[in-house]
């Protein structure tokens, strides 16, 4: 029910605090910034000194295990380091960008007696369409498909999932918050507060998965988006079982990478799931695809080396979010699970960059063709 945490730290990472440490990343990061003589290089180059493997974005995720007198001041460390980096990609996606359009200028010719096309081919965005296909799996098991506001009350979004009133998720860090101060209102963080509703409105049994635009105070990179697009699935019934979470989350991941496919849950924590869980399936990109037995490749882009893949929180809802939503707990159990529909898309098609998905190129959604 909410978005995949990231990976932990590399231990071998410097410190937030190791100022020269951060000093020669960010030094690395220019150098390469000023020698990359193409936009398509100058992508590559933000990737490599931006993205999740970064010095910098590995450091960064450090300053939650530092003592907390040293995390105001790992945080300016880190902010202008991090500042520079960006300015100097925005500076240089502009030069480069003006010389290609120069360039393109100066050497294209066009035939103006040509016949032309009136009407271009078009094409959905693959996450549109993506998003369809999620919809028409769960509805061909007899769910629903469930909707709910962008702008939500914090109750909804917060209280009624059993977060503490401290929990970090209601930091401004975290949540986007709706003026005036105080208000109670939000954009949401998550689909969850769409399964409050439905459970208020329309008590138990309930079988419904809830797509939607989320919002979280995330700065754009690779892999991350302050918008982006969740699903999330909730079944409230007699007699439901982690059996029948891992038996949905399995028929999904089947139906969307194939039927080789392999899965594990592990162990994690959520306020509003009890037990919690991290369902990961085995990498279907290098040798860990072939089973068990086999080794992953510890150079996999897809899996990191390990040989799995993150596909999102799950567990059984917790007995205090049913009872916020009017629901006896002792006379109905359920699951609920979230799965981010960007990373779903990332992994289908590999694509590498969240860039290529938001930045809005048709030429991007024409290469997905039209679904209907």
């Amino acid at each position: 029910m909410s978005e995949t945490p990231p990976a932990p730290a590399d231990d071998s990472a410097p410190s937030a605090l190791d100022g020269p440490a951060i000093t020669a990343a960010v030094d690395a990061a220019l150098a390469a910034i000023a020698a990359a003589a193409t936009t398509a290089e100058l992508k590559t180059v933000r990737i490599e000194h931006t993205g999740d493997a970064s010095v910098i974005s590995t450091a960064n995720r450090g300053i939650k295990d530092l003592p907390k007198e040293s995390k105001a001041e790992a945080g300016k460390i880190l902010g202008q380091a991090k500042g520079r980096v960006f300015q100097a990609i925005t500076a240089r996606q502009e030069e480069l960008a003006a010389a290609e359009e120069e360039a393109a200028l100066g050497s294209e010719t066009v035939d103006v007696t040509l016949p032309v096309a009136r009407r271009p081919r078009g094409a959905r965005h693959p996450l549109t369409t993506l998003a369809d296909r999620i919809s028409d799996f769960f509805v061909g098991m007899g769910w629903e498909i469930a909707e709910g506001p962008e702008v939500e009350a914090e109750w909804f979004n917060f209280d009624a999932l059993n977060a503490d009133p401290d929990h970090p998720s209601r930091s401004l860090q975290d949540t986007l918050y709706v003026a005036p101060e105080g208000s109670g209102m939000l954009l949401r963080t998550q689909t969850s507060p769409v399964q409050i509703r439905a459970m208020i409105e329309r008590g138990a049994p309930l079988y419904i998965a809830c797509p939607g635009t989320v919002y979280r105070a995330d700065e754009m990179d690779a892999t991350h988006s302050p918008v982006f697009h969740q699903v999330e699935g909730l079944a409230i019934d007699r007699g439901l079982t982690m059996a029948h979470l891992v038996g949905t989350l399995d028929a999904f991941a089947q139906h969307f990478f194939g039927p080789q496919v392999v899965t594990r849950l592990r162990p994690n924590h959520f306020p509003f799931t009890e037990p919690s869980a991290e369902m990961d399936f085995r990498c279907f990109r290098c040798e860990a695809r072939l089973g068990l037995d086999h080794a992953p490749d510890p150079d996999c882009r897809v899996c990191g080396g390990t040989g799995w893949i993150e596909m999102g929180g799950c567990g059984m809802v917790h007995p205090n979010v049913l009872r916020a939503a009017g629901v006896d707990p002792e006379e109905h159990q359920g699951f609920a699970f979230g799965l981010g529909i960007e990373r779903i898309l990332m992994l289908l098609s590999g694509v590498p960059d969240m860039h290529d998905i938001v930045e809005g190129d048709v030429r991007f959604s024409q290469h997905y063709g039209t679904e209907i």
